[in-house]
């Protein structure tokens, strides 16, 4: 519970927005004036799996950055996995010392103050809607194709959390309409076959050039030998983007986005945004399919962005 003695009420329009991105391996802080300029931004290391030392490092980041703005900020914190509405733990997170934690409230007691949180997908994707690549659209998805593949739902400025606090999370549904080449199907970490993240991730990639080449190469070095004409890396990338096209032409069925941001490793190949809106189109039930696929535009500052924005955009 919040010390009441402690607590600090502040208005979801407060003027400085301070967000964190509490990852795996970094926690990064970051803090916005009322437009969106950045006012200071660094970076710790998480400590590892200790889930009491990560809580006191974000609180001294909070107190060090209010210290030297010399204001009380808004808090907002994106993280891996998700808030269970039933029980207030965190879920599905790939940072395990977080599961079956109450880390809102256990962040809300050191701080003394109201934050809110959200997953690390649906931070990324409300930075690019507020004043990113996807800015002035009426509905963003925002994907993440890294170490993982994730994504998050942005409709009217707002981040659609769902029912189970699971909107957007596309990288565990199957691979639409597996073809010859798709089997057998992979398995996910998540204990099922032939999910989305189980090809379209980075660790996904390499192995898919592994097993048809026997080359252990990273997706940089894959996408820079394909540009040089290797023919094997080249079919590895264009299968690449087939899948991604045909997973991109469920989402554009079920929700109909303006625009998808690209994030992530993953998101640094150029060639995606041409070859795969021209392979999404017969997977969408449309004769014309006006969503964009793009870059985002803030890079890895672009999650911790959002998180400041849970307070609501300028």
């Amino acid at each position: 519970m919040i010390n009441p003695v402690n607590a600090v009420t502040l208005p979801a329009t407060a003027r400085i927005r301070i967000g964190i991105d509490l990852g795996g391996t970094k926690t990064e802080i970051i803090a916005l004036d009322a437009g969106g300029g950045e006012l200071l931004r660094r970076r710790r290391e998480t400590p590892a799996e200790n889930y009491q030392a990560a809580l006191e490092l974000i609180a001294g980041m909070v107190g060090e950055a209010e210290a030297e703005l010399g204001a009380v900020a808004s808090i907002g914190i994106g993280a891996p996995g998700a808030l269970s509405l039933a029980t207030g733990v965190i879920k599905n997170s790939n940072s395990t010392c977080l599961n079956g934690r109450p880390l809102k409230q256990d962040l809300e007691s050191h701080l003394g103050r109201e934050i809110r949180m959200a997953n690390d997908a649906n931070c990324f994707a409300l930075s690019e809607a507020v004043d990113g690549a996807g800015a002035g659209a009426s509905t963003v998805f925002g994907v993440i194709l890294g170490t993982g593949v994730g994504g998050g739902i942005v409709i009217g400025g707002q981040v659609l959390v769902g029912a189970n606090s699971i909107a957007g999370e596309w990288g565990h549904n199957p691979l639409p309409l597996p073809q010859a080449a798709d089997f057998p199907l992979p398995r996910c970490y998540c204990g099922r076959a032939g999910c989305v993240e189980s090809y379209l991730s980075g660790p996904s990639l390499m192995r898919d050039h592994a097993i048809r080449t026997g080359e252990h190469l990273a997706p940089r070095e894959i996408a820079a030998r394909a540009a040089a004409g290797d023919a094997n890396c080249e079919q590895t990338l264009a299968r690449y983007e087939e899948r991604l096209a045909r997973a991109l032409g469920t989402v554009i069925n079920l929700i109909d986005p303006d625009v998808i941001v690209l994030g992530g490793g993953l998101s640094n190949l150029d060639r995606l945004y041409f070859n795969v809106p021209r392979l999404w189109g017969p997977g969408v039930f449309s004769d014309v399919v006006a969503t964009r696929l793009v870059p985002n535009r803030h890079g890895d500052s672009s999650g911790v962005r959002g998180a400041a924005w849970l307070w609501g955009g300028r």
